[in-house]
């Protein structure tokens, strides 16, 4: 049979059958390698597996092979340094819920996850929550940083989730798409996920049901059916968020203002971080190119220089 796999707990995952919409409670077959991926999970939410079921009805089922990723976002694994950890997999967009006040997401953590997304061709979406908190002063600067942002690519949306406003804006992205939800811990991304997501309590707990009999390992991604065809994948909160697979020559090419430039540049293999005849460094001097941006960009590189 084929699948997708909606929830992992680390030993056990819960797959819902093609066109069936049936849940089934499978194993992983043996050893299974991710090909050229050091990985702490070999499987994520979104992968579509073929699996056999037992001959029992109380009995597992078994994943013997994955079908190839469209696109994945990953992060560096949270035990394992040297290993990477799957978010999700197949996403028609991905979804970051930050905040500028309760707590503030940092610019860093935000361009970090849109490099990430870029680096594998996942269009990416700012939702900037708990504007029910927001004074005029900070709604004045939430303006100015949506507008950074969406003028190299980045569109965002602004609501409440606890007050309900605006939160259709958000839901009138979602039809017909996988959508990735992401986002620091205390951002909101739980009650905008139930403002989303009707009868919420009772999706959980047809998959929990299953998944809940295994052992839990490790907290993963669930996907959620917001209605036929349009799903919502829950990510835990994440406090930091390490490149991966992301060489430092090739980072500027990541953020779509940088890579625009990137031919104008004196020397090929210019940095953009002291280099004479730069135009990146040129562009951030004329105002042209956010200096919020080019430092992450920065401290990005940094980390990258410091891993090898």
């Amino acid at each position: 049979m084929t699948g997708i796999v909606v929830k992992s707990t680390g030993s056990w995952y819960v797959v819902r059958g093609q066109g069936t919409g049936q849940l089934y409670r499978c194993r992983l077959r043996g050893k299974f390698k991710n090909i050229g991926l050091k990985v702490s999970n070999p499987l994520a939410v979104g992968d579509v597996v073929n699996f056999d079921l037992p001959e029992q009805s109380e009995g597992a089922g078994v994943i013997h092979t994955i079908a190839p990723r469209r696109n994945y976002i990953i992060r560096r694994s949270v035990h394992k340094s040297e290993h990477a950890h799957i978010v999700a997999a197949n996403l028609d967009q991905a979804l970051l819920v930050v905040t500028l006040v309760s707590p503030a997401t940092s610019f860093g953590f935000i361009d970090r996850f849109l490099v990430t997304a870029e680096a594998y061709h996942i269009p990416a979406l700012l939702i900037f929550n708990k504007s029910d908190l927001y004074d005029e002063d900070t709604l004045d600067y939430q303006r100015q940083i949506a507008g950074m942002y969406a003028s190299v690519g980045y569109p965002s949306v602004l609501c409440a989730a606890e007050s309900g406003d605006n939160v259709d804006a958000v839901e009138a992205l979602l039809p017909g798409k996988t959508s990735l939800l992401s986002g620091h811990s205390g951002v909101g991304k739980s009650t905008l996920i139930n403002a989303l997501v009707p009868d919420l309590d009772l999706k959980t707990a047809e998959i929990s049901a299953f998944s809940d009999k295994g052992k839990h390992t490790t907290t993963f991604a669930e996907m959620l059916e917001v209605a036929p065809g349009t799903y919502l994948i829950d990510t835990p909160g994440i406090k930091e968020l390490g490149l991966v697979d992301v060489p430092a020559a090739e980072l500027a090419g990541y953020f779509p203002e940088m890579r625009a430039l990137l031919n104008q540049c004196r020397y090929h293999n210019c940095r953009h971080v002291h280099e004479p005849g730069c135009a990146v460094i040129a562009a951030v001097d004329k105002g042209q190119l956010a200096v919020p941006r080019y430092e992450s960009y920065l401290s990005m590189l940094a980390d990258e220089d410091n891993r090898h």
